[in-house]
């Protein structure tokens, strides 16, 4: 299953230092037991188009062997050193998990 995260930072957060602190953060994200792979992201530079949303300031995309994997994920003490060193500098959060059905 894949678990994506969207970021949007509050614009006092959008500064060169902050920036580097929160990439920080989500490198040490990466190093999360039970992650079977993952990165993290900046909205790419494609063309715009009406479908297309680029308001977003990072994204996450972890891929966990199974839903559960992702459950104990939720409940890494790492994953919540993250959430409570940075949750006061988003202006908003959006998870989407995908399960797989094709394949």
């Amino acid at each position: 299953m894949e678990h994506h995260v969207y970021f949007w930072l509050k614009d006092e957060r959008k500064n060169e230092a902050d920036r580097k602190a929160f990439e920080a953060g989500l490198d040490d994200l990466l190093k999360v037991k039970g992650l079977v792979s993952g990165f993290w992201a900046v909205p790419a530079k494609v063309m715009e188009r009406p479908v297309i949303d680029q308001s977003w300031d990072y994204a996450t995309s972890f891929t966990f062997e199974s839903v559960e994997a992702q459950d104990i994920y939720q409940e890494d003490p790492d994953h919540y050193v993250f959430i409570n060193a940075f949750k006061d500098w988003w202006a908003k959060v959006e998870v989407r998990d995908l399960e797989r059905v094709s394949k």
